[in-house]
């Protein structure tokens, strides 16, 4: 993790300076408002573990500040609540996406994207954070709406980029079903990861992108 570097609620770091890294009493220029890159991706951090820990509905802006060790104000410069965070975070997520593969046939294709995609589910993080965002987008409309963003622009749009490779080869025939395309390729490996939460067996892998691939010629 980044380095930790503590910030008073006046935005003074500890050893005089201001966050932007400012003597005390010298003011930026107007409009030239300085937030160090290095505080943000520590509260960034630091929102990832308190989600793990205690989970959306009591997360804090107190807690986050205190565990990326900065002041309730750095927090507060850069999102407006809790929300405005986590809806940040799950927007940046979605824009850096998954790689796409690209190994010349489906079924390599497929295994790929569930290797990637397995590690990142059995992340410790991961597997508590995304189960208690899925609870609290049935409640919350906005949760809700970027979590289908960050769906759509990462694993659903690796997954079409896929098939639609394999149909261009003749591994898939043209005018394929793509909704039901995306649900056999993404919802085996979601059940499995998030809501059975076992550890597949070796060779499990191999033999989901085997029968995707067959299942996806099927259609």
């Amino acid at each position: 993790m980044l380095g930790r570097m503590t910030t008073r609620a006046d935005g003074t770091k500890a050893g005089g300076t201001r966050e932007g890294g400012r003597p005390p009493g010298r003011r930026a220029p107007a409009g030239a408002a300085v937030l160090r890159a290095d505080v943000t991706e520590a509260i960034r951090a630091a929102v990832f573990e308190e989600l793990a820990a205690v989970g959306y509905a009591r997360m804090s802006i107190e807690g986050i500040a205190r565990r990326a060790g900065v002041g309730k104000t750095a927090v507060y410069r850069r999102w407006r609540s809790k929300l405005h965070l986590v809806l940040d975070l799950v927007s940046a997520i979605a824009v850096q996406g998954l790689p796409a593969p690209d190994t010349g046939s489906l079924e390599g294709d497929l295994r790929l994207l569930y290797e990637v995609t397995s590690r990142a589910l059995r992340h410790p993080v991961a597997s508590q954070i995304i189960p208690d965002l899925q609870a609290e987008a049935a409640r919350n409309p906005d949760i809700a709406e970027a979590m289908q963003k960050a769906l759509r622009e990462g694993q659903q749009g690796v997954a079409s980029g896929i098939v639609a490779a394999a149909a261009a080869r003749g591994e898939v025939r043209a005018g394929y079903d793509e909704d039901l395309a995306l649900d056999l390729i993404s919802g085996p490996l979601y059940w499995r990861f998030l809501v059975v939460r076992t550890k597949p067996s070796k060779g499990y892998l191999g033999g989901l992108a085997r029968t995707t691939a067959g299942a996806l010629r099927a259609l």
